[in-house]
């Protein structure tokens, strides 16, 4: 592996941390490198919080080294003050004589500025090392600024016999389908994304809480389509304790806290109507865990990014059927007794 290689691959690994943290900002990994050795590491945590630059670099004891050292960054460093200052200015405060760069950060406010201002104070810079790597660790963060979208993650899970779900339910609470353990790995992904959507006939089958429980971290915000305003008051979406958006047709309730109501015109390219939505909320993931009608609603206006799909070894016989979704490329892992199939839309 070449030298640069093995420095944003570090980067890359230390960014990682931030999964499902740092929204709406991207995650970054910073190393700083004297002479073959790594004399300092950082990585952003949180929105509002210092960016990976300024952990690394304050995390350099004998801060005389950086003005013979090198600064790796998996992502541009920024160039403008938003709730921290630019973080270029602070390299060139420390006179770090290169900066090596993984991708350039596709935010307005950043777009080759930062590189620009490095260049000018005569820092030595190169761009482009792991450049798909990097792409694919912020693949959020630049399907927002690009596609000006969320990225879309459609999930479910599905019976031996292709159903995801019963013709009779005896209770208001899922049919588990897969095992513990496919379970606990969707509560890890809601900590990892900005938001959760379902469909009305889900929250009255199920009255589910959308919220992380066999997982730590944070809460993801819940959307909602209500499109006649079906779901009752005493649902867990309505209990004002996490961020809600509802989407109806028509609607005249009062916003709450938590608890916000918005209109769509659900005849008209209601998937695109949603992710407009979400856009202008700043959101920028989703996993969309159902039912069949809003799954088949995005796949239909080929709005995804990813299917996640769980396959466990129940036979319904019948009841609801799993969306259908033409072949695409797909990996395929085992989770206990369960299998996950991962398709990815490059389109």
């Amino acid at each position: 592996m070449k030298i640069h290689e093995k420095y944003i691959q570090r980067c890359i690994q230390l960014a990682k941390n931030g999964l499902g943290t740092t929204y709406p900002n991207p995650m970054v990994g910073s190393v700083i490198v004297y002479e073959g050795r790594i004399i300092g590491e950082g990585w952003h945590k949180k929105a509002g919080e210092p960016h990976a630059e300024v952990n690394a670099i304050n995390s350099v004891k004998d801060k005389s080294l950086l003005k013979k050292a090198t600064i790796y960054v998996s992502l541009e460093p920024c160039s403008h003050f938003g709730k921290t200052p630019p973080c270029s200015d602070l390299i060139v405060k420390n006179a770090i004589s290169q900066v090596v760069i993984g991708t350039v950060d596709p935010n307005v406010k950043v777009a080759g500025n930062g590189i620009k201002k490095l260049i000018e104070a005569g820092i030595k810079v190169t761009v482009g090392i792991l450049e798909n790597e990097c792409h694919e660790l912020n693949k959020r963060f630049f399907t927002f600024h690009q596609k000006k979208r969320p990225y879309l993650i459609l999930k479910w899970a599905e019976s031996q016999d292709g159903f995801i779900s019963p013709k009779v339910k005896s209770e208001q609470k899922p049919v588990w389908i897969t095992n513990a353990y496919s379970r606990q790995v969707v509560h890890k992904w809601r900590s990892e994304e900005q938001a959760i959507l379902v469909g009305t006939q889900t929250v009255i089958d199920d009255n589910p809480k959308l919220t992380v429980r066999d997982w730590t971290g944070n809460n993801p915000i819940r959307i909602v389509l209500d499109q006649n305003s079906r779901i009752a008051k005493k649902s867990h979406v309505h209990d004002n304790q996490l961020k809600t958006i509802v989407l109806s047709k028509a609607t005249t309730t009062i916003n709450q806290e938590n608890l916000i109501f918005e209109s769509i015109d659900f005849e008209k390219k209601m998937a695109n109507q949603v992710i407009d939505l979400m856009y202008r909320y700043q959101i920028q993931s989703v996993i969309i865990e159902g039912g069949r009608q809003t799954l088949q609603t995005f796949i239909d206006a080929n709005l995804w990014d990813e299917v996640r799909v769980f396959k466990g070894n129940a036979l319904l016989r019948e009841g609801t059927k799993a969306p259908e979704l033409l072949a695409y490329s797909s990996e395929k892992r085992a989770i206990g007794q369960d299998e996950l199939i991962i398709s990815r839309n490059y389109d």
